[in-house]
């Protein structure tokens, strides 16, 4: 629903109760006549300390993602997007669709999900073989290592910070960002991605995607690139790497 001051889109922006990053990344890339409406999913706990801790918080969160949802859309957004990202990798492509399936359904609106976000910024991009970093325990990262699989890219690594909790992520600094990219990256890599919305990349993303001739793809600024696209958006930004400011 467009409104005075929004008069191109408003977009529902779902994310964790626990994140500090995305909104503050979306605004950073705010496009004239766009507002961004928040459904915070409520986490009770932030441990993510193991395999198992990681598991049990996805297991119990579709319930408060219904609730954020619903809560969102009395604003009447045009969009939806996925300010999280675990949940959307979980299960390959077939989970991402039918995560995708039942938030349209419960919505009634277009949706953006990380998983999606990535694979079309990597396509317009032409990158096929890929690097990746994660602030998740490795369970999950078999879990974005298998999507990328199951779409036909290569990976050559999947670096997991394991994060200690959900809040934790946000404070992870640019040197500890920059060292877990050089270890997912080589000479035959085309492109570095990152997943985990509460991890602040996009600065340091454009920065190294720079100084290293080679796309990177922070997971905030492909879901914002990719609803903006989806909705006929076409602004472009500065500083935020190559998927901003040419396609």
């Amino acid at each position: 629903m467009t409104t005075t001051l929004a008069t191109r889109a408003a977009f529902g922006v779902i994310v964790p109760s626990t994140n500090t990053v995305v909104e503050d990344e979306y605004y950073g890339l705010r496009a004239p006549g766009v507002s961004f409406h928040a459904g915070r999913i409520l986490i009770r706990d932030a441990a993510l300390d193991s395999d198992e801790v990681f598991e049990s918080f996805l297991a119990g969160l579709r319930e408060e993602i219904g609730r954020a949802v619903e809560s969102v859309m009395t604003c009447k957004p045009d969009h939806l997007i996925m300010g999280m990202s675990a949940e959307t990798f979980w299960g390959g492509v077939a989970g991402n669709a039918e995560f995708e399936s039942w938030i349209r359904e419960m919505s009634g609106v277009g949706v953006t999900t990380g998983a999606s976000a990535c694979h079309a910024a990597l396509t317009a991009l032409g990158a096929r073989r890929i690097g990746v970093i994660t602030p998740y325990q490795p369970v999950a990262d078999a879990q974005v290592r298998d999507f990328f699989t199951e779409l036909g890219y290569e990976v050559h690594a999947v670096r997991g910070l394991k994060c200690a909790s959900a809040t934790s992520i946000a404070e992870v600094e640019p040197t500890s960002i920059r060292a877990a990219f050089a270890d997912v990256d080589a000479a035959e890599v085309d492109a570095l991605v990152q997943a985990g919305t509460n991890l602040p990349v996009i600065g340091v993303g454009a920065e190294l995607e720079a100084e290293l001739g080679k796309p990177v793809v922070p997971i905030n600024a492909a879901t914002l690139w990719h609803a903006y696209r989806s909705n006929g958006i076409t602004d472009q930004f500065s500083g935020a790497g190559r998927l901003f400011s040419e396609f």
